[in-house]
């Protein structure tokens, strides 16, 4: 029977450069005045247990001790009696130092987009229903020319009427006002006027703050689906509620 191949993962560290950074922060020590002979021989150590473990090396790791024993020698090397020989012992760790730096900005970007990555998991997205959002990629858009401040200001103008003849009417116990209802409501009252009513005619029937603004809230829904068009002649003029397409009304 043939030998088996096996994929080669380290149980802690994901290549040579994860395994010299554990080593830095294990020791304290800083990054740019690297102890070759001390982290060499930490690391060398490391491999050591590995092969007893009678586990496979992966080449990079061997590529790595050799550089870091080739560091270390140089290092060790007499030095020239000249003024320049404390920078040249130095400069046989600088390409060690650049690399590993350059290896913890990914490490660190690789990180950060696994922490978005799970907490994106927690989110279920909404099933597609196209009858809902046919009216989102939609051409023509319902609110054409108008703001929030104008259908805000609007609504306060009904409010205020309603209470100055005494629509609004106080209440001991809590009413049950549906978003459901109110959409059917307002469904049912463009059908009987297809050419269109005043904003304020919407709320006619409202006798409690909360009937005004759950069916304030159903008059948007209703726009947004395109089942009815607002629209405005003129600045500070009358909002007109037109019939859209009645067919998009969705019933929950």
């Amino acid at each position: 029977m043939a030998e088996q191949d096996y994929t080669i993962k380290l149980p802690v560290f994901e290549g040579p450069f994860d395994l010299l950074l554990h080593l830095i922060r294990q020791n304290e020590i800083d990054i740019y005045d690297i102890p070759i002979a001390r982290i060499t021989d930490q690391y060398l150590d490391y491999l050591q247990q590995m092969e007893e473990m009678d586990l496979e090396i992966a080449s990079s790791f061997l590529v790595m001790a050799a550089t870091l024993l080739s560091i270390k020698a140089r290092m060790l090397l007499p030095r020239p009696a000249v003024e320049e020989a404390e920078d040249e012992a130095e400069d046989a760790r600088e390409g060690l130092v650049r690399d590993l730096l350059e290896y913890m900005v990914f490490k660190d970007a690789a990180q950060a987009m696994n922490r978005l990555y799970e907490e994106q998991k927690a989110y279920i997205p909404r099933d597609n229903e196209p009858e809902l959002y046919a009216n989102l990629f939609s051409a023509e858009n319902p609110l054409e020319g108008k703001t929030l401040a104008d259908l805000e200001k609007a609504f306060a103008r009904v409010l205020k009427k309603a209470k100055d003849r005494g629509q609004l009417l106080l209440e001991i116990e809590r009413e049950q006002v549906t978003l459901r209802d109110r959409l059917e409501h307002l469904y049912q009252l463009l059908c009987r006027h297809p050419k269109g009513i005043l904003f304020e005619d919407a709320f006619e029937d409202c006798c409690s703050k909360m009937q005004f603004i759950v069916s304030f809230l159903a008059l948007l829904e209703l726009a947004h689906q395109g089942v009815l068009k607002v629209t405005q002649n003129e600045a500070y003029g009358e909002i007109y509620l037109h019939v859209g397409d009645l067919s998009k009304y969705v019933r929950e």
